[in-house]
């Protein structure tokens, strides 16, 4: 099968508001992730482009990521791109909505589920267990300290277990940080997820 071709590097100012090291110059096994990255879905993600400033941590970041919102959970793929939608919401990171938002509507196929999770999940046609999830999520992003043993009695009630709630706090919590760092960089959003999904 021929190499991936890389689409043409974006500027700087495409990405974040950080200088970015030169592509050229970038280790093998980034190389191989950015030609698996055009391989499926056409295009480098801008948070993968931004974690090259620190090339150990681009695979940490990569793995940890991956197994998190693909790994062995009792909560589905939608669950937590939805998750990482309301974290972002709370927090108004520009590129965590865009790019999730982008997700929910591709993995769901409803683009109205996508915008309104963007802007107030709670207008969103929801059943009990996901509500209850993401009052969870909007509770543990916007007042942490509050929660309390009936907030997560609330979420066994509405069928999570325990590992369940684990997984729901962990996305919630890696998202958390992820927003901050974008952010910080102002970590712009890649063009190609506006449109994906509509």
């Amino acid at each position: 099968m021929p190499k991936a071709k890389l689409p043409a590097k974006p500027t700087q100012n495409d990405v974040m508001a950080l200088a970015l090291p030169d592509e050229s110059a970038l280790p093998g096994p980034v190389r191989a992730v950015y030609d698996k990255c055009v391989e499926k879905l056409g295009f480098v993600p801008n948070v993968l482009r931004a974690y090259t400033l620190r090339p150990k941590k681009f695979e940490l970041f990569r793995q940890y990521n991956n197994e998190l919102m693909l790994g062995e959970s009792g909560l589905s793929k939608l669950e937590r791109e939805m998750i990482a939608v309301v974290v972002s919401c709370v927090n108004h990171c520009h590129y965590c909505l865009v790019a999730h938002g982008a997700a929910v509507r591709q993995i769901s196929g409803d683009p109205v589920l996508g915008d309104q999770l963007v802007t107030n999940y709670r207008t969103a046609k929801l059943d009990a267990r996901t509500r209850a999830m993401l009052d969870f999520v909007w509770k543990l992003t916007s007042t942490p300290a509050e929660i309390v043993d009936e907030d997560r009695a609330a979420l066994r009630r509405a069928g999570f277990s325990d590992a369940d709630l684990w997984d729901i706090a962990e996305v919630a919590g890696f998202y958390n940080m992820t927003n901050r760092l974008a952010s910080a960089v102002e970590m712009r959003p890649n063009p190609e997820y506006f449109n994906a999904g509509r």
